[in-house]
């Protein structure tokens, strides 16, 4: 039997990294395309030399992992790094098969004379398609601390798992979530037009800034937005009318299913692939809606603690997120048998269930499973819904420190509650049993704005959902860049 040998295996990295032979100025893989406000943070962390940890930029399929690195290797030669010190290979190449990662590495160091204290940028994507991957990177981070080692992975359950375990002080975790409803706007070219600044206020001790925003067409912004819905947290849909066509073909097949029937079944041994598919449309369907243990297993036929694992899988895996219920009072419930659950990605529905239309009844919940997903670039865990026997709050925000609420926000795709301000009721019984909640309370609209809004002795703000969605993604980035600027 023939094995590979090192000439075959030399040329495929040649040809998998032509700035090898072409230079500086060799035409790149996704250089043209527009970047993702994360693009400068993470291009930070690669040339920060003074932190001697792998970069392990992991996220769910398809939201632009290898156009990063892609841009980033484009960025380092821009910079004058010699193109002969950065290495580029997909993991998941069948000539690398089952090739130990320091063999590849060897190979490279002989092809150009590297010495162990040479600074160089070795990109590993796809990672996860090595047999114990950490376990061979910890060992390279450990062996060359001047090189700076940079992998990607979308079995996201299995990255975030395995660095935690092994890659304890070796590894730095970056998550790329799905596209903010900001950045979908940037790369149409839509968000000059159609977003204006209005004004801006510190909002903290740090000078971090809140910028406020106005919109001067409302129903241009609510038509990109349940564009937004139906595909454009995946930048590929962005850019490619075929796969706007038919969504369902693309995110389903080569993003969902791949996850359900080969990523989770394959690394955590699940013998029952429809029993998970099966719970993964029902929280599909039901996202931005309130389910239980209980409905779920008697809906499903299927063990309680089996649904608490598959939750925790879906969660690792960046296909959901469970926002955990409070009472009247802002208290939480010692035992969490409800919660609300959200796809990351409101994209992920339509492509389950067909699109959905500006007045379509799933609208509500989905402009609920928007704004959730704008709050996961924030990384906040002290979000919760209230829910009592006379009514509910969609978000309310808990400090960590003594877990009293401090602001909340009613979502609706809708402006009855404008013009019928009973349907605030809730709302204002909340807020008088838990004074520390800072007022105007924000309530979304379908068009509405209304600065001050004064119902039974309690201040309302009202700003239209999209231009909400699109603020929380657009303050995101704005502290970012404010701290790449300090």
């Amino acid at each position: 039997m023939l094995e590979i040998n090192k000439d075959d295996i030399v040329a495929r990295l040649q040809s998998d990294n032509p700035w090898w032979e072409t230079g500086r100025d060799s035409k790149l893989a996704y250089q043209d395309l527009p970047q993702r406000n994360y693009f400068k943070p993470f291009y930070q962390k690669i040339v920060d030399f003074t932190v001697r940890r792998a970069i392990i930029l992991m996220g769910p399929r398809r939201v632009g992992k290898t156009v990063m690195v892609y841009q980033s290797i484009r960025e380092l030669l821009n910079a004058g790094i010699d193109e002969k010190t950065i290495l580029y290979l997909s993991v998941d190449t069948p000539l690398y098969t089952g090739l130990a990662l320091e063999k590849i590495l060897g190979y490279f160091q002989e092809l150009f004379n590297h010495k162990r204290d040479a600074k160089l940028f070795i990109f590993f994507d796809e990672i996860q398609y090595l047999r114990d991957w950490e376990i061979h990177l910890k060992s390279l981070v450990d062996s060359f601390m001047d090189y700076r080692f940079i992998a990607t992975g979308s079995a996201a359950a299995a990255l975030r798992l395995k660095s935690t375990e092994s890659g304890a002080g070796r590894f730095t975790d970056f998550i790329l979530p799905p596209l903010t409803f900001a950045e979908y706007l940037m790369f149409i070219h839509r968000e000059d037009e159609l977003i204006k600044t209005i004004k801006t206020r510190v909002i903290d001790q740090n000078n971090n800034k809140y910028y406020q925003y106005s919109t001067p067409d409302i129903q241009a912004l609510n038509e990109e937005f349940v564009n937004y819905l139906n595909f454009g947290g995946y930048p590929e849909a962005v850019f490619s009318e075929t796969i706007r066509k038919d969504p369902g073909q693309y995110i389903k097949s080569d993003i969902i299913d791949k996850v359900l029937l080969r990523d989770l079944p394959s690394l955590y041994g699940i013998s029952d692939i429809q029993e998970l598919n099966r719970l993964f449309t029902t929280l599909a369907y039901n996202s931005g809606h309130e389910v239980s243990l209980d409905g779920l297993s008697q809906s499903s036929n299927v063990a309680k603690n089996t649904i608490k694992r598959y939750l925790e899988y879906l969660e690792a895996a960046f296909l959901i997120k469970r926002v955990e219920r409070i009472d009247q009072n802002a208290k939480r419930f010692k035992r969490a048998v409800c919660f609300k659950v959200y796809l990351t990605n409101p994209s992920m529905k339509a492509a389950l269930f067909g699109k959905i239309k500006a007045d379509s009844e799933a609208m509500g919940a989905m402009t609920e499973t928007a704004i959730f997903s704008q709050w996961e670039h924030h990384k906040s865990s002290n979000l919760y819904y209230a829910r009592w026997n006379k009514g509910e709050i969609d978000i309310v925000y808990l400090l960590s420190l003594n877990q009293l609420p401090v602001w909340m926000v009613e979502v609706k795709w809708s402006d009855k509650p404008y013009r019928s301000p009973s349907e605030l009721n809730n709302c204002v019984e909340f807020v008088k049993k838990n004074p520390t909640i800072e007022q105007p309370i924000l309530v979304t609209s379908r068009s509405i704005t209304n600065e001050n809004f004064l119902y039974q002795g309690v201040e309302f703000r009202f700003e239209p959902a999209s231009l909400y969605t699109y603020t929380l993604g657009a303050n995101f980035f704005k502290q970012i860049d404010q701290l790449l600027t300090e």
